[in-house]
């Protein structure tokens, strides 16, 4: 029978997965009633942008409802309809209010280990397997526009993707670098504060949202994973400074990719112990780390124990197995959801770290300069025409081609700082990214051409609007209200100071409620996507006039 002509009910019947759950829980058929039906969307609501409340109510009124146990900052809803099945208007608001960053569609078990990092304003972060970014995305909400929230991936076809959802998202604190994680620089030498590694993993508990896991999951799936879970761990421990935290989660049910890994980290370093999940996590329904495990052949069938990696078996030690239960292991039928798996490690604060006898130590003049495409510090000349022509004193600003990116002083702190080569034994002075490869910084605010102010970028333009002193104009409502509705008046019609202005501005209305980037040419012109003009047209309630909103 073609896989196409059988319903996923009978596959999951039928898959090794469902054996292997079976020897890994009781009651195992219960686990399947939760396992199959497609989830509902659920989304996180973005609190550093201004109109949160707008927001929520439009949730309500659509009729999502908030995820009661979620603890972090802002908040996170439950949606009516399955993802992608939002229909009509809802599905257009739904949409921009997505690609405006005002919300972020992730799976809800997936805000967990972000919740459990519990990043604090001016924190150093590590997110060491970023992509798609939903995960960064939320620790750059809880650190409140204070820290760096580095971001990497290894792939360069995820990069990309990454990138975009740091850049919708709109904060200053993501900084996106490119590395294989177990290899990533310890930039700075300090280490980081806190270091979420959500690792690669077969996805065994993502049947609701992948199907196909059904029939391709495999128990020797998570066998060829397991090494590159604990070398990704074991470097996590080595970038994060003593005393500091780092979050181990993945989205499979495998105690060989979850406990086994946790084991042997306990096992090899006593300068790491655990903090019970459900002590930070109380409102999440779940349950212990296993202690105890088989060895599973690819037909879910119990196998020999002496067959197994080491690091792979059960602890034998109590005091290994008490530690284990500190872990939160989420299945379906907890949540009604996804399933997860999350860890939480603590550096001891007299951690021993040891001391790198480097080769050589490279002197600064020697050091080849970072690539062109990499960020580096604005000069003194940009900084003063930014200042001449803003009036916009900002010291955390960045330049990238023809952008301006504006990030916090933690990244200026990491690219002053020294820092040793991947392999540990080469020592390189400050003032440069090498060997450290940052592809994004921040948030682009500003767009330059031929070295002077050309726009303010409209994402940029609502942080930036009151710490400017120069390229905004008061106006009416009724302006506004009009370039919302598709109107480009001349700039003599709105005002006579703007019809001696040429090139990018900002209007901010009377009462201050909205400030929106303009082209001011013959006619006046918004500056901000299609999706942002929805959002800000259904705010304030106004008719639809371009043909574009005719669906």
């Amino acid at each position: 029978m073609n896989l196409d002509e059988r319903s996923w009910e009978t596959i999951a019947a039928d898959s090794v997965l469902l054996k292997a759950v079976s020897n890994w829980r009781e009651e195992p058929e219960k686990w399947l009633e939760y396992s199959i039906d497609r989830l509902n969307e659920t989304v996180r609501v973005n609190p550093l942008r201004e109109d949160i409340e707008w927001v929520e109510n439009w949730l309500q009124e659509i009729g999502a409802v908030k995820i009661e146990w979620f603890t972090g900052v802002g908040s996170a809803w439950t949606l009516p309809f399955p993802r992608g099945k939002a229909e009509g208007k809802v599905k257009t608001i739904l949409s921009a209010l997505h690609e405006t960053g005002r919300l972020t569609r992730q799976e809800a078990v997936s805000m967990i280990p972000a919740i459990a990092l519990d990043a604090k304003p001016g924190d150093l972060v590590l997110d060491m397997c970023a992509s798609p970014g939903s995960k960064t995305t939320q620790i750059a909400e809880h650190l409140e526009g204070r820290g760096i929230v580095m971001a990497n991936d290894i792939a360069s076809s995820r990069i990309n993707t990454l990138v975009a959802n740091t850049k919708r998202h709109g904060s200053i604190t993501p900084m996106i670098t490119h590395h294989d994680g177990r290899f990533i620089p310890k930039v700075p030498k300090t280490g980081f504060d806190k270091i979420l590694v959500d690792a690669p993993c077969t996805g065994s508990a993502t049947t609701r949202k992948n199907p196909d896991v059904w029939e391709k999951w495999l128990p020797s799936g998570g066998k060829s994973l397991h090494k590159l879970q604990l070398e990704l761990l074991v470097k996590a421990i080595n970038l994060t400074k003593p005393g500091g935290r780092i979050v181990y989660s993945t989205c499979s049910l495998d105690p060989i990719e979850n406990e086994a890994v946790i084991s042997e980290i306990l096992r090899s370093d006593e300068g790491i112990s655990l903090i019970p999940v459900s002590d930070i996590l109380a409102d999440i329904p779940g349950r212990s780390g296993m202690t105890d495990w088989p060895q599973l052949d690819d037909l879910g069938r119990i196998s020999k124990q002496s067959e197994a990696v080491s690091s792979m078996l059960a602890p034998t030690k109590n005091s290994i197995k008490k530690e284990l239960k500190k872990c939160l292991r989420i299945w379906n039928d907890d949540v009604e959801a996804g399933g997860f798996f999350v860890a939480i490690l603590e550096k001891s604060e007299d951690y021993n770290e040891e001391n790198v006898d480097y080769d050589r130590f490279i002197e600064p003049e020697k050091v080849k300069p970072d690539e062109d495409n990499f960020p580096q510090p604005i000069s003194s000349e940009t900084e003063e025409m930014i200042l001449n022509t803003l009036g916009w004193n900002e010291k955390n600003l960045w330049i990238r081609g023809k952008s301006i990116l504006w990030s916090t002083p933690k990244a200026k702190e990491i690219w002053k700082s020294d820092r040793s080569k991947r392999s540990g034994r080469t020592f390189i002075p400050g003032k440069r990214w090498r060997p450290l490869r940052v592809i994004h910084l921040g948030l682009i605010s500003v767009k330059l051409q031929d070295g002077k102010l050309e726009r303010i970028v409209g994402k940029a333009a609502p942080r930036m609007v009151k710490n400017i002193k120069h390229g905004k104009s008061m106006v009416s409502t009724q302006v506004i209200d009009e370039l919302l509705s598709g109107l480009e008046p001349p700039a003599y019609e709105i005002d006579l100071e703007l019809d001696k202005i040429r090139g990018g501005h900002i209007l901010v209305e009377e009462n201050e409620d909205i400030c929106l980037p303009v082209w001011i040419g013959g006619r006046v012109s918004l500056m901000i996507s299609e999706q942002e003009r929805r959002i800000l047209r259904a705010k304030r309630k106004l008719p639809i006039i371009l043909k574009i909103e005719e669906e």
